[in-house]
């Protein structure tokens, strides 16, 4: 079976998120945004970070997030999260995430996160093992921008 490479899936704007003006507050983007990657991995590769952790003492930690705010979210909204791995390397991810409106049709924010692999035990960066390395070949799907202020033009629409 062919594992999908852009993964989506929905999530609800709440009160305790929200500024004063019922916007998103944008240090919550970011949990919103994980939060669905962590769920997404697990429902569609099997793969439990959590379990990974306690399991063989193996996990990720963020190395570095970049976000561009393009829309606001509205509190009580429903939004759609998507994702997908657009890059990895012996021990670090490359991940992509994108929070739209309920329709796919305005986006709201654009997330570039690199992830470390790390072995807790000996608390050190780690190389992906041979069947981790095998999923992300598999899942990967990379993105034509060299960097991320393109990918933001190339996602944001242009004014004419």
């Amino acid at each position: 079976m062919k594992l999908p490479k852009v993964l989506e899936s929905k999530a609800k704007i709440r009160f305790q998120d929200c500024d004063p003006f019922n916007h998103l507050n944008n240090a919550s983007y970011i949990n919103y945004m994980i939060n669905a990657r962590e769920d997404q991995i697990e429902k569609h590769y099997d793969l439990d970070i959590f379990e990974l952790a306690k399991t063989k003492g193996i996990s990720w930690v963020v190395g570095t997030n970049q976000i561009a705010y393009l829309k606001p979210a509205l509190l009580m909204e429903d939004v759609v999260i998507d994702s997908q791995l657009i890059r990895h390397t012996e021990n670090q991810l490359h991940v992509e995430i994108r929070m739209w409106n309920h329709d796919k049709t305005e986006l709201k924010a654009i997330m570039w996160s690199t992830f470390i692999h790390f072995n807790l035990l000996q608390q050190k960066r780690w190389n992906h093992d041979e069947q981790l390395v095998k999923l992300f070949q598999d899942i990967q799907e990379p993105v034509s921008a060299k960097n991320f202020e393109e990918r933001i033009l190339q996602l944001k629409p242009q004014k004419v």
